[in-house]
């Protein structure tokens, strides 16, 4: 088959390699692409946003299969514009991918089929959303209704902080998404990432993760777009993978179904585990990034099967094979980040590492400038590797950061620590 695969970051890089390495993958195509993924497949530079773009492109590089990495791309259309001229295509409509791109919408669903997550109002005017944090009280949570790459939420600790939350989002810090603003209770306990395909019937459950928001060592420092990730994640045991499906996910996908906009796709749900029970934080229509790369990471070759058999309404039929294993994703972001941060450092000593089933450099933000790998972004590049134990793959990524020379860059140094051995 040939296929096409949307995005340019470390999830699409997860997303190709895997795809790659499956026998039915005669031609691969990422659409933009970065650095590291141009060494494994062809990229071409053309407005993902924009569907009708997408489908000539397919036509004319005779595509059977695209799958949609972003969320941008699902909330402006693409997905809807390549099913309608007949591409067998991975993700969800742009009626379905509200359940991300509008967390009031999630939270309509939530409602509708007694989905269990935090108390919440919805507000679309300051001074209203400003009453109701003085009372509540704080820790509150605030959030940008729309898509803001990840940094929309404000998980404040105190009432002036959350009030500050209010005066910027609707003062425009995150564009159009902080024209309507969620609030929510906070919720206590660990969160963990849980992710089913659905081919709108159907749903398999296809791995947990557990991904590192705030930028410090011991979870400190402002929200990111993730430092790294591990998977399987201990604290969704089977039991609580169970509760979730029945009380949370398959709920979903019938009040989807019902309205009339089935989901197919990866459906991401964060959750908040406490006292052994899971509540919702959100729905991402996508991979996560960074989980992603550990997911891909363990599942290989299969992933394609799994993604052609959602698309084509086979789910029922489909199973995922497990490794025992573990799999730990380090992120390497550029000086400054989730802040100004520049761009076009070389980063050097990426020939010494190991690329194999164990260990793989996912790259995020990178680009091939005068045939040197150039920082290109804010997390720029994912030290992804696997071991028999969560230890052994800690062990392998770090080992494998010490082969680097990029004095631009940094990371965490404690990605995994709530799994690993005292």
């Amino acid at each position: 088959m040939n296929i096409l695969i949307l995005g340019s970051g470390g999830r699409e890089h997860a997303l190709a390699w895997a795809v790659k390495q499956n026998p039915k993958c005669d031609r691969l195509i990422v659409a933009p692409g970065n650095a590291g993924i141009a060494m494994l497949a062809e990229c071409a530079d053309i407005d993902i946003l924009d569907g009708a773009t997408v489908v000539t492109f397919c036509e004319e590089n005779t595509i059977d299969f695209v799958i949609v990495g972003p969320e941008a791309p699902l909330a402006a259309g693409v997905a809807d514009a390549c099913r309608a001229a007949g591409l067998l295509t991975f993700g969800p409509s742009v009626a379905a991918a509200k359940l991300e791109a509008s967390k009031a919408f999630t939270k309509e669903i939530c409602d509708a089929c007694a989905a269990p997550t935090a108390a919440y109002a919805r507000f679309t005017e300051a001074e209203p959303a400003k009453a109701y944090i003085r009372q509540q009280g704080a820790p509150i949570v605030v959030k940008a209704d729309g898509l803001a790459a990840g940094k929309g939420v404000i998980v404040a600790m105190t009432e002036a902080e959350a009030l500050a939350a209010i005066d910027d989002m609707f003062g425009g810090e995150f564009g159009a998404a902080g024209a309507e603003v969620v609030i929510e209770e906070f919720m206590a306990g660990e969160e963990a990432s849980f992710f089913i395909l659905t081919d709108g019937t159907n749903a398999l459950p296809i791995g947990t993760a557990q991904d590192h928001k705030r930028v410090g060592d011991g979870d400190t420092g402002p929200n990111t777009g993730g430092m790294g990730a591990y998977s399987p994640a201990p604290v969704l045991t089977e039991a609580l993978q169970q509760q979730a499906m029945d009380m949370i996910v398959l709920p979903t996908i019938r009040e989807m179904a019902r309205r009339g906009t089935p989901y197919q796709g990866v459906l991401y749900a964060g959750l908040m585990i406490e006292n052994g029970r899971a509540r919702l934080v959100e729905y991402n229509a996508r991979f996560g990034d960074p989980e992603a790369q550990v997911l891909m990471m363990r599942l290989g070759a299969q992933a394609l099967d799994l993604m052609l058999a959602t698309a084509e309404g086979r789910l029922a039929e489909a199973q995922v094979n497990w490794a025992d294993d573990h799999a730990l994703t380090v992120v390497m972001a550029a000086k400054g980040y989730p802040g100004a941060y520049a761009r076009g450092s070389v980063i050097n000593g990426l020939d010494r590492m190991p690329e194999d089933s164990r260990h793989m450099v996912f790259h995020a933000g990178t680009t091939l400038r005068d045939g040197l790998v150039t920082a290109n972004g804010g997390r720029v590049l994912n030290i992804t590797a696997r071991g028999a134990t969560l230890e052994e793959a800690h062990h392998r990524a770090y080992a494998m950061i010490d082969l680097l020379d990029w004095p631009e860059g940094f990371c965490r140094s404690d990605i995994g620590w709530r799994a690993l051995p005292e």
